[in-house]
């Protein structure tokens, strides 16, 4: 009897481990094969958004140039000056303030319709002007000042407008290689006709005590000129805060009293 128990618990022993082993083995690990790709894929993406980024970026400031290169140039109008400045101030100022800027229509003399050169322009707003500079003999003034961006292009007008100064004394009023007390010196000797300048060397003139405003007659701006980057003075914020700046220490109030005219070339 106890061996056909031994016997009988043999074969059950040996049926149980045959039918266990498969159990073991029949998960297979596939997981971990499918939850490597999303991996792949995020540290990919990443690089192409930065180098896209960059290149949508690239693209905008060529499309902004080729807009203002192919655009059509519009003439600027007294209204232009007007709503810069009150824009300008508009943050600044109260409105009672703002409506102290509005200057009447009679201030502005005709703006440049594109179709002059700066001497064409200057004789139809100016066409008594042989008369006016025999009769002006007062030093530390002039009777037209000509506002534009740079030396550079106040030497660029200079010379374009031989046809109209004639005999007229021109002096050059910007900043660069020369110094302000060289100017103060100079508008004190001799009488000038004409200054063409920055804003800011003007503006520093008056200050200084250099320049007097009241006999000034005409006020002329480079209004459509645009730089190798495409901007008009008024476009460039150093230019235009000074240029607002100068239309304050005096220039607004000669021309609400009809004195001063303004002119946009």
């Amino acid at each position: 009897m106890r061996k056909l128990a031994s016997k009988a618990s043999d074969g059950e022993g040996g049926g149980g481990d045959t039918g266990m082993i498969p159990q073991e083995t029949a998960p297979v690990p596939a997981l971990p094969k499918k939850t490597k790709q999303p991996k792949e894929c995020f540290l990919i993406q990443p690089k192409e958004t930065k180098e896209d980024a960059t290149k949508t970026r690239k693209r905008r400031k060529k499309k902004i140039t080729d807009v203002l290169a192919k655009s059509e140039p519009k003439p600027g109008t007294p209204e232009d000056l007007q709503k810069m400045m009150k824009d300008y101030y508009s943050s600044s100022r109260s409105v009672i303030e703002l409506e102290e800027l509005n200057l009447p229509d009679s201030c502005f003399l005709k703006a440049n319709d594109l179709t002059h050169s700066l001497s064409s322009y200057l004789k139809e707003i100016c066409p008594k002007w042989v008369k006016l500079r025999k009769n002006h003999n007062e030093k530390k003034s002039v009777l037209m000042l000509i506002i534009c961006s740079s030396a550079l292009r106040a030497l660029e007008l200079i010379r374009s407008m031989t046809a109209f100064r004639g005999d007229s004394k021109v002096m050059k009023l910007f900043a660069k290689h020369i110094k302000v007390q060289e100017q103060v010196k100079l508008l004190e000797k001799r009488v000038v006709h004409l200054g063409v300048g920055t804003p800011g060397r003007i503006k520093e003139l008056i200050k200084q005590g250099g320049l007097n405003l009241n006999p000034l007659k005409f006020l002329v701006f480079d209004w459509n000129w645009r730089d190798q980057k495409l901007r008009r003075m008024m476009d460039i914020p150093e230019i235009r805060k000074e240029a607002f700046e100068l239309l304050e220490m005096g220039v607004l109030s000669l021309c609400k009293s009809q004195s001063l005219k303004l002119g946009l070339f």
